[in-house]
């Protein structure tokens, strides 16, 4: 809780550098992951002071510890050495400082380095990151390089030269940092978001040379592996040699296998892409020239056939054909007409044959009533009425006198 004070009663130095190193003291004693920057042996001193940073951060700690403990430590401490040390926060009230004193040290050797970075590994794989489809193509010809490099270092040089040989127009947007020690990573990840965010740059190179595992550490922390893989832009590795592979290399859109090869990778050959267009070219007059070649040869055939060498006998051809369709289309409908005039003589003769006049001429005749109705029977008709009688020329008026069966 905090404690009252106000401008009336403010609080005595004494009581707040006392109340912050109680809260100090209630961490008591950890384990702490860190390189140490700085060691300070002072002759005759039973204390040895040192720098612990945290190597992805600009953080520091001082550290005090006995002598003994400090000479223990094999192989001896060293600028640079990974380490855990188990120490006790403690806040100096005289000086108001805050000093962390070491009760043990344990290099960290490089057998737990890639153990820790294998872990680190398999999470980043879970996650993705290392995916195929997320990889993106470099762009075939890139109007600004971005590169981050160490300051004057060869890797810069290396793929400059290269690029430039191959591409002399290219430009690049270099960004110098530390590419080892505790400020790698910051100083790293800046230049790259940087150099994103700059709609010039079109491809960014992330170059060192080669180097021992602790190293190349910074390239395989998971801050930088996170913001290459956030990155709008594709990323080039060229971090180390041909055996080297930090996180880096698998995070990147691609992995150059040197700073030399990158610079070979990132912007095509102008000789080898004239060469190109040249076959190209090549390519295309040989198909021109079979394609005309192949026409005149066409349009000569067709010249010497018949209908163009003589086009008059092709009419000739097709006016003699017009004349026997002609005659064919006359015979044809002479006979058509022919054989409907039997067919209609032969149907007049039917038609007369079975025709009731026909019948009337032979001598029969048609008695009907008044009414028109045609008597077949006797009883339908009574004695003293009246018939009509149709013959094969004229006709009959009567009255029955008589009828009979017979």
């Amino acid at each position: 809780m905090a404690m009252p004070s106000s401008p009336e009663h403010p609080l005595p130095v004494r009581t707040v550098a006392r109340a912050i190193g109680d809260w100090v003291g209630r961490l008591g004693r950890v384990w702490i992951d860190g390189q140490v920057t700085e060691i300070s042996r002072r002759p005759g001193a039973a204390t040895v002071f040192v720098t612990l940073r945290d190597p992805a951060a600009d953080v520091s700690l001082r550290l005090t510890c006995p002598r003994p403990v400090c000479d223990a430590v094999l192989p001896p401490l060293a600028d640079g050495a990974r380490v855990v040390v188990w120490a006790k926060p403690d806040f100096y009230l005289a000086r108001g400082t805050l000093t962390l004193t070491a009760y043990e040290f344990r290099p960290v050797g490089v057998g737990e380095l890639l153990a820790r970075l294998e872990r680190l590994k398999q999470m980043l794989a879970v996650e993705g990151l290392f995916a195929a489809e997320r990889k993106r193509p470099l762009p075939f010809l890139p109007d600004t390089v971005g590169l981050v490099c160490g300051r004057g270092s060869a890797a810069e040089r290396d793929v400059c030269e290269h690029a430039r040989r191959r591409w002399p127009a290219v430009r690049f947007a270099i960004r110098a940092v530390a590419v080892q020690g505790p400020t790698a990573v910051g100083q790293v990840t800046a230049a790259l978001c940087e150099l994103d965010l700059d709609p010039a740059v079109e491809v960014i190179v992330i170059a060192r040379g080669g180097g021992s595992v602790e190293d190349l550490l910074p390239f395989s922390d998971e801050s930088l592996c996170r913001a290459v893989a956030a990155c709008r832009t594709p990323v080039v590795s060229a971090v180390g040699h041909e055996p080297d592979t930090p996180l880096l290399d698998l995070v990147a859109d691609l992995r150059a296998s040197t700073p030399t090869d990158a610079g070979r990778r990132v912007v095509p050959d102008v000789a080898e892409q004239a060469a190109g267009v040249d076959a190209a070219r090549q390519r295309l007059r040989r198909r021109l020239h079979q394609r005309l070649e192949a026409e005149a040869a066409g349009l000569a055939a067709l010249r010497t056939r018949p209908v163009l060498a003589a086009p008059e006998s092709e009419v000739d051809r097709r006016a003699e054909d017009v004349r026997a369709a002609r005659e064919r289309t006359r015979r044809c409908v002479r006979g058509r007409v022919e054989t409907a005039t039997a067919e209609l003589a032969h149907t007049r003769a039917r038609v007369a044959a079975l025709s009731p006049a026909a019948t009337l001429e032979r001598g029969y005749a048609v008695v009907q009533r008044l009414d028109g109705a045609v008597l077949r029977r006797y009883v339908e008709v009574t004695v003293g009425g009246e018939i009509s009688v149709r013959l094969s020329a004229g006709r009959l008026d009567a009255v029955v006198s008589g009828r009979s069966p017979r």
